[in-house]
This record gives C-alpha cells, structure tokens and sequence, in this order.
C-alpha cells in the first residue's frame, strides 16, 4: 500500500513550515509533496534591503530542495483545487499542465499586493511583495538618480528625484527608511547633483506611521524617518496615479517617475476560487487550521483566516509570525489525524516586533521591552538571523560588508517595468507577456 500523500501549495513561510516539520515527524511515512511557483523560499522581510542594495538577491532566497530533505518540490502554479476529486491541477514554468491527488491538502498559498481603486495605479505604481519587484525598484531608483544628473531640466530633475511611498505599514516604512540612505548615497557620486538632495515621502491615512504595531515604535520610526528628511504625511494618500506624477487626496500634485505601493497584501486569488466561505479574502478555517466541512483540507499563513484565541471574534494578522507558528501546528494535526499525537488547537503569545530603519536605527519591542537605536538594531538583526532557515552566514557577511564599503550603485538591466506588474497573482514570478 503507499504510503498517504500530503500536498503542500505555496513555500512562503506557513507551507515552508508546514513541509519541514511534516518532514521530521513522518520519517517517510507520508508522501510530501510542495508544489510552489520557484525553487526557494523567500524571506520577505529583508527585500527592503535587497532593494536599497545592502543584501545581494540569493542572500534572502533559501533553496528548497537543499533544506527540505523527503519533500519533492514541484515546479508549478496552482490553478484548480477540486476538493470532491481530491485534485489539485497546476501549470508548470514552461506552460505544461499537471495535477495530483492528495490525501491531506495544506493551503499556504501567501498573498498579493492589495489594490485599491485609484486611477492610474496599475499602469504606473510598483509593487514590493516578491524578489523580482525588489530587484526592480533597485534599479529603477537607481536609474531615476543617473538621469537626474544627466539632465538640464531642473523640473524632470526634480521630478525623477522625487520618490513616494504609499503605506505606511512594516513594509513601507522600512523601504522609505533604507530608500532615502540609498539615494543619498547615489546623489552623492553625482557631482550636478550637488545640494540637490532627493524626495522622499511616505503616505498613509492612518493617523501614525507603523499604525498596527506599538505607538511607542511609531514614534521611534517617525523620528528616524523625518530626521532623514523623509516627508511623512499621515491622513494622506493618492487619489490618481499618473505617469509623470501623483495627485494627492488633499489636492497636491506632486511631480515624480517612482509611485511604491506598498498598501497591504490580500490573499492569493486561488482562495477564492475554491467556493468556500472567507473572511476579507481569508479562507475560514477552525481553531485547528481545518477547513470547515473538509477535515482532510488545512489552510494556513495569509491564505487563512485563524481564530485569535487572545482576542474572541477576531483573526490572527497576516504576519510572518504567525504563518510560521501556522505552518508548524498544521504539521502536528496532519500528524494527528494519522494517529500520530493528539491535534491541537492554535494558541500565541506576541513575542514582539522589530522594524528595521537602516544604517544604525531599528524599533525593536521584545516581550514588551520598548528599543530604539543601536540596541533595536542588535536585536532586530539577531532575531531575523535566527529566524532565517539558511544563508545567516552570508547575509552576516553582507552586513559587515555594507557597513565597511560603499554600496554598488550599478543598473543590472534584468527586469523591465512590464515584468513586474502591480496586478499579479504572482508577484514572485517575472512576466514575459506585456
């Protein structure tokens, strides 16, 4: 008889999680099997300094098969899932479909740039979810710097040194605090640029920056950012996206080629087109991360919405945090449903958060300890090494690096605009088809 298959889809860092620690408790008594888009799993929170050039690209990629021992990778978007079949169908990177039965079914399949109904937004905005996108915005801020300096036009000057950030959550906040060091640097090695410093400013209608997190945290990054000159302006947003600028919900225009959109994720598409009920996008899942109606279907990180046990009637935040505590009990309770232990409901406790600003600064508040400066930066760096699941040496090194030489301000020229739309299902693939 052979042995029951566990389909995995998404390799973020619920399904990651759920296959690596489904690995060591089956022992090879199940066959696991993670169907995901790439050969690797990314570690999303350092992209802010793979675009600002402190980290070279493969430093947050952490190879699949290398670290996945008993899991079989399949390269593949998920297109179909029929849950009375038991099916999952896919297309593979060269455009061949495949599918597979499952006998358990785990759904990680992540999150997308959230859109909004703004004019002009999806033609000219850049999103920030996935590798390709990071890789984009560098050189793309980097090129906006170079034509600054060649041109005689003190407007377009302007303009193209001008960069607006919108979100001003942990995503946004962390890339106008790492943008604004990388293109003062790169101003720098242009001497027409000289005393012409760029533009940065970060927009949000919240009230505070970093509004889901601590407000003591918010002060912390509020300070950073505008003692950098970063223009933050909260109760703010953009009302229209244009190619040569963005008009403002008060009424500005403000001329600029570099719109990041960083407004939050929702979940990846393949959700809800299961049928099935969801929360926000979220799929519904009980306090054992099972699909109601479907014991042998788990869903777990953003695909998910999980009951928050500390706040009755509310769902766990689509946060690395908890997709990583996901992925692991869902290991336990695929585990259990063969017999293996007993299933456990989700339970957390916040360990606390940490934002990291560049160069020096961070906000750090571990177990309710409020850090700024060079101890939130010690902390901050400590905690994503640890919680990375491979190359903590190099990206150890690259740190070192980075505060000893200057950065590499060079173009790589691999991804033209049209690879990295705004609207993409998956963000963590380049586009060829315009």
């Amino acid at each position: 008889m052979s042995p029951p298959r566990v389909v995995i889809v998404g390799a973020g860092f619920a399904g990651y999680q759920t296959a690596r620690t489904l690995s060591r408790l089956a022992r090879g008594a199940a066959e696991i099997v993670l169907i995901n888009p790439t050969d690797y799993f990314l570690y999303v929170p350092l992209l802010p300094e793979v675009a600002a050039g402190v980290l070279e690209p493969r430093r947050v990629t952490v190879a699949l098969p290398d670290t996945l021992p008993g899991v079989r990778l399949v390269l593949g978007e998920v297109n179909a899932v029929d849950l009375n079949a038991r099916r999952v169908r896919y297309v593979d990177p060269e455009g061949n479909p495949g599918e597979l039965d499952y006998n358990r079914l785990v759904l990680a399949a992540g999150s997308v740039n959230k859109l909004l109904p703004i004019p002009g937004a999806t033609e000219h905005a850049h999103g920030f979810r996935g590798l390709p996108e990071a890789l984009f915005l560098r050189d793309h801020v980097t090129r906006q710097i170079e034509l600054a300096d060649a041109t005689d036009d003190l407007v377009d000057r302007a303009a193209r040194c001008t960069f607006v950030v919108v979100g001003a959550g942990y995503t946004g906040t962390e890339v106008a605090a790492h943008g604004v060091l990388y293109t003062d640097e790169l101003a720098r090695r242009h001497p027409r640029l000289d005393g012409e410093r760029p533009r940065w400013l970060l927009l949000d209608i919240a009230q505070r920056v970093l509004p889901e997190l601590d407000p003591r945290m918010s002060e912390t990054a509020d300070r950073v950012l505008r003692g950098r000159g970063v223009d933050v302006r909260m109760g703010t947003s953009v009302t229209e996206v244009r190619k040569d600028g963005v008009v403002l919900t008060d009424g500005q225009t403000v001329p600029t080629r570099s719109l990041i959109w960083c407004v939050g994720v929702r979940p990846d598409p393949i959700v809800a087109d299961l049928g099935l009920k969801t929360v926000k996008g979220r799929l519904l899942v009980d306090e054992y991360l099972t699909v109601p109606g479907h014991p042998d279907v788990f869903a777990c990180g953003d695909a998910a919405a999980v009951p928050d046990s500390t706040r009755p009637g509310e769902f766990t935040p689509m946060t690395a945090q908890h997709a990583v505590r996901h992925g692991k009990l869902v290991a336990y309770n695929i585990a259990a449903s063969y017999g293996q232990g007993t299933r456990r409901p989700y339970r957390h406790r916040e360990l606390g958060f940490a934002v990291d600003l560049g160069g020096k600064d961070a906000a750090a508040n571990p177990f309710d300890v409020n850090l700024s400066g060079p101890a939130a930066k010690l902390v901050t760096r400590g905690y994503h090494l640890l919680s990375m699941p491979g190359n903590r040496v190099r990206v150890a090194v690259d740190w070192l690096l980075d505060a000893v030489l200057p950065r590499q301000g060079v173009q790589l020229g691999l991804l033209p605009a049209h690879a990295v739309p705004l609207d993409n299902d998956a963000p963590e693939l380049v586009r060829t088809a315009r």
